[in-house]
C-alpha cells in the first residue's frame, strides 16, 4: 500500500482517520486560505483541499495524500475560521434561527501517477435562536478560533444546533470518511 498522507494540522481530522484503521502520517500544508474574488463557497473548499494536498506533495513521493477543507455559508455570507473570539461571536450572532450551509471539500493526491480525485459535500446544519449569553459561555468554554462557523459540533457547539442534515456525519467535522473511502478504493486501497 502506498504511503498515506493528512494534509492537515487538525486534531479532529487525524481523529476521523484514524477511524480506518488505516496506518497514516500528518503533515502541515502550506497554502493560502484566502477566498478567490468570486469564487463560490463550495469551490473555495474543493480548491483549497486540493491546494493542501499538492503544497506537500514534493515531500511525499509514491502516496496518497488527502486533502480538506471547510466554508460555512448562511444566505450570502461566507464564513470561514473565525480567528479571534470577537469574530466567533460576531459569526455565531448572524448565525442564530438560521440555517448554514457547511462545504467540505475533499481531495486525494496520488503522487505516483499525478492523479486527482476531489469533491465537495455540503451539510445543512441549523442553528438555535441562541441569545448572546449563550455565545458568550459557549466560546469561553470552547475555542472556536480555528472552526468554520464557530461552532464544533463534536463538542460544545453541539449546544447551538437545533438540527444537522447530510449524507456523511464526518464531513461537518471536517473529513468526509464516505467519499474519501471510495477515493481510497480508487486508488487500490483496501477498507476496511
Amino acid at each position: 500500500m502506498p504511503r498515506l498522507v493528512l494534509a492537515s494540522t487538525s486534531p479532529f481530522r487525524r481523529e476521523l482517520l484514524s477511524k480506518l484503521q488505516i496506518p497514516f502520517e500528518t503533515a502541515t500544508p502550506d497554502c493560502d486560505e484566502t477566498p478567490i474574488s468570486g469564487e463560490l463557497p463550495h469551490e473555495t473548499a474543493e480548491r483549497l483541499s486540493a491546494e493542501k494536498a499538492a503544497s506537500i506533495a514534493d515531500s511525499y513521493p509514491a502516496s496518497l495524500i488527502i486533502g480538506s477543507d471547510q466554508v460555512a455559508q448562511c444566505e450570502l455570507k461566507v464564513f470561514g475560521k473565525p480567528g479571534t473570539n470577537a469574530a466567533a461571536a460576531m459569526q455565531l450572532r448572524s448565525m442564530r434561527g438560521k440555517e448554514i450551509t457547511f462545504h467540505t471539500g475533499l481531495c486525494l493526491l496520488n503522487t505516483s501517477t499525478q492523479t486527482v480525485q476531489r469533491t465537495e459535500i455540503r451539510t445543512l446544519v441549523g442553528f438555535r435562536n441562541v441569545s448572546d449569553d449563550e455565545i458568550r459561555r459557549y466560546l469561553e468554554r470552547e475555542d472556536a478560533r480555528n472552526c468554520a462557523g464557530s461552532a464544533k459540533a463534536e463538542g460544545l457547539g453541539i449546544s447551538l444546533i437545533e438540527y444537522i442534515r447530510g449524507d456523511d456525519p464526518n464531513a461537518l467535522i471536517g473529513l468526509p470518511l464516505i467519499a474519501l473511502c471510495q477515493m481510497l478504493r480508487n486508488e487500490g486501497v483496501i477498507v476496511p
